[in-house]
């Protein structure tokens, strides 16, 4: 074990935020006001399919889904496989739409489909669940970076003010076209840490690559499937929520859509998604085979996981203390090089999760609430002021959110706020699928209504089943929102139907 050097800390980090600052200056350099929101559409679709996995791969997932294994083994897999699924219904029927509807904002659909009042809900849905889900990630990621530094040395909220500084700079000018290529830069050093950890976990245990996939296969964790029907890991919830997660979470929301927007046509769009879903299959088992081989790695070689404080005397492990896995060997046990590049993986999957909020959160209020796309009477300086306005504005609230999470600093509020986050998603489900699969139109001013009432119905059955019945809905609550708000709906349709 060994203590990981502050000035080390400070210099990678300050050397990668210089590099991220050079790529966002040469992406915004002949920046015009098309760019930011829509990046001209000229990106090539390997870019962006590239760059994605590391939107999608966020600080929580960098830190979590290791850590998991301990509890879970690999019975995140089913739910990462449904997203494959999940990423075909966006591939062949999101994206046509969007590209056939020319949109920026894709809540705009919304209100050419059914009305004022169903398209500023859906776009006040994804603002909630944007903020509240990002949010929660950066508190995650700057509260394990505070960790890093001697204890009592800096406060947490000049870390915190830091790195919201540095998003909110590197985003400022360049927007959506700014986020593209950072993602390129943040997705590679971000697997090279995944890398880097398995071949110094693996040399430290004498493993050749042959060893090294039949000790992991061989190892209690490595089970993928749990079919205990009443358990919220159950395969087949997991597979059938990961379909809804994707289309809902990439699909629906104007932060992955937007940069799928920026290719040259829909067949590059469709090539995007397609490789993005592959890729993320891929990425996310590597993320499940380093933790299963970074908790037999603590098992062999450091005597089990409570003599590094993983584990009370049981061997019970909380969600709290499966989070430290990954971040407790990579700082302490693999030595400085490895120590290093867990920082720059961590950052790297932290900046395009925040950095891409910010665009789309700015891009969303822009078109969806100050309407840049209606309004004539705006000059182009004026709707840079606003943008900019916005854009800062956000990355303040974010700021505030974080400092509220660090005074609570609680694992059941930050569980709570993933879960509101993911309950406002099932409204822009039943929005979206009612439009594709109705002719029907419905009265329009009631909609806020059903988009809160679903949510609420569905937190309400999820405390009886599991009350009553023993049953957890698990990830399967999002589908039951989606329902819901479709069924409401229906029953608000009005009588003629759409021509």
């Amino acid at each position: 074990m060994h203590q990981f050097p502050v000035s080390w800390l400070l210099a990678t980090f300050t050397i990668y935020t210089i590099l991220l600052f050079l790529v966002s200056w040469l992406t915004s350099r002949k920046a015009d006001p098309g760019s930011f929101f829509r990046g001209n559409k000229k990106t090539p679709w390997f870019i962006v399919a590239y760059g994605m996995v590391g939107t999608s791969i966020s600080g929580v997932t960098f830190i979590s889904v290791p850590g998991n294994v301990l509890n879970q083994n690999f019975y995140y897999m089913p739910l990462v496989l449904g997203f494959v699924v999940g990423y075909a219904v966006v591939a062949n029927v999101l994206i046509p739409l969007y590209y056939r509807m020319n949109l920026t904002s894709i809540y705009t659909y919304l209100e050419k489909r059914f009305g004022h009042y169903t398209y500023k809900t859906g776009a006040s849905v994804f603002m909630v669940s944007r903020i509240l889900g990002v949010a929660v990630r950066i508190f995650v990621v700057v509260l394990v970076l505070h960790t890093f530094l001697p204890q009592g040395s800096v406060p947490f909220w000049v870390v915190a003010f830091i790195f919201m500084l540095m998003i909110f700079l590197y985003t400022y000018r360049g927007g959506v076209k700014t986020i593209i290529w950072t993602d390129v830069l943040q997705t590679t050093f971000m697997l090279l840490a995944v890398f880097l950890t398995i071949f110094m976990v693996a040399k430290e245990m004498d493993w050749n690559l042959k060893e090294l996939v039949s000790g992991i296969g061989s190892s209690d964790y490595s089970n993928w499937f749990d079919w205990r029907w009443s358990s919220g890991t159950n395969s087949i919830k997991q597979f059938i929520s990961g379909i809804f997660i994707t289309i809902v979470m990439t699909g629906l929301d104007q932060e992955m859509m937007q940069k799928n927007l920026t290719c040259r046509s829909v067949k590059e769009a469709k090539k995007n998604i397609y490789t993005t879903s592959l890729t993320i299959v891929l990425v996310n088992y590597f993320f499940l085979f380093m933790g299963a081989l970074l908790a037999v790695f603590v098992s062999a070689k450091l005597g089990g996981m409570e003599q590094i404080g993983l584990a009370d005397a049981a061997g019970v492990f909380t969600k709290a203390q499966t989070d430290k896995l990954f971040p407790v060997i990579a700082s302490q046990y693999l030595g400085l090089g490895v120590g290093l590049f867990f920082i720059i993986g961590l950052i790297s999957a932290s900046y395009p999760s925040a950095g891409g909020a910010l665009t789309s959160l700015t891009t969303s209020f822009c078109i969806d609430f100050v309407g840049f796309n209606k309004r004539e009477d705006l000059p182009e300086e004026r709707k840079k002021r606003i943008r900019e306005r916005a854009h800062a504005s956000f990355a303040l609230l974010f700021f505030l959110i974080i400092l509220v999470l660090h005074v609570i600093n609680k694992q059941t509020v930050i569980d709570l706020v993933y879960l509101l986050a993911s309950y406002t998603y099932g409204p822009l489900l039943g929005f979206f699928f009612f439009g594709l699969l109705t002719k029907y139109q419905v009265k329009d001013r009631f909609m806020p209504y059903v988009a809160l009432g679903s949510p609420l119905l569905c937190y309400f059955l999820d405390i009886a089943g599991k009350e009553l019945l023993g049953f957890g809905f698990g990830f399967t609550i999002l589908i039951m929102n989606g329902m819901f708000t479709f069924l409401g709906m229906y029953l608000l349709r009005e009588r003629r139907s759409e021509k």
